[in-house]
């Protein structure tokens, strides 16, 4: 049986159908712990599954919710690459997580589904997510909790693809990722993150600084 919240080394699995909670905190906390120990390049794999079927957790507070996002903030930013692989509805923590990763991989029949909670979708990250990363194609999905079908999520690109054998795909990425730095790669994210809401002349200095970092390491290796 697949528990809600596993981490295995570099490997961590989430259900969205189980709540926000202390344990899938501490667990994405860990497998940031262990990234960020590892010397080598490589990946992060996330497993998402699952998403919630009635209201919110009861013990459910704004504190614990801080403390989740900063965890999922956390994986966003690390220096390895990170890859989700999801099967089924995928909402709740599990599309949090998703929203989070670099590369995103779908079994077929895959779909994002953002919670209903009282007459209303959760007002979480994740619709911040949805909005930067959909081009602002996602409104009907993120007001009227309507699910995105995968083939939509690729259009949209939530999704890089669907496949029927995701470990196929993981195994090409693990392999290109490891010929990246990942201090490097945590830069060029955040170039791409930033240029959604950046003018050219304002991020050309960040650019250009990551490029006069690319050619001092040259001249020193």
């Amino acid at each position: 049986m697949v528990t809600a919240v596993r981490d295995e080394g570099l490997v961590l699995h989430i259900d969205g159908a189980q709540p926000i909670s202390v344990a899938a905190t501490e667990a994405v906390l860990r497998v940031c712990d262990r990234a960020e120990d590892q010397a080598t390049a490589g990946l992060v794999t996330v497993h998402v599954w699952g998403a919630p079927a009635g209201g919110r957790a009861a013990d459910l507070t704004v504190g614990l919710l801080t403390k989740w996002e900063r965890a999922v903030r956390r994986l966003e930013r690390l220096g390895l690459t990170t890859v989700a692989v999801a099967s089924g509805d995928c909402g709740g923590p599990a599309l949090d997580v998703l929203l989070a990763t670099d590369v995103r991989i779908a079994a077929t029949g895959t779909r994002l589904v953002i919670p209903l909670d009282d007459g209303a979708t959760w007002p979480g990250m994740a619709l911040y997510r949805l909005a930067r990363q959909g081009a602002g194609r996602v409104r009907r999905h993120a007001l009227l909790g309507e699910p995105i079908e995968a083939a939509d999520a690729v259009a949209l690109g939530l999704l890089d693809s669907v496949v029927a054998d995701p470990g196929l795909e993981l195994a090409l990425l693990a392999e290109a990722a490891a010929g990246v730095a990942g201090r490097e790669l945590a830069i060029r994210r955040q170039l791409l993150m930033d240029a959604a809401r950046t003018s050219f002349e304002d991020a050309l200095g960040s650019h250009l600084a990551a490029c006069d970092r690319a050619l001092r390491r040259g001249v020193a290796s």
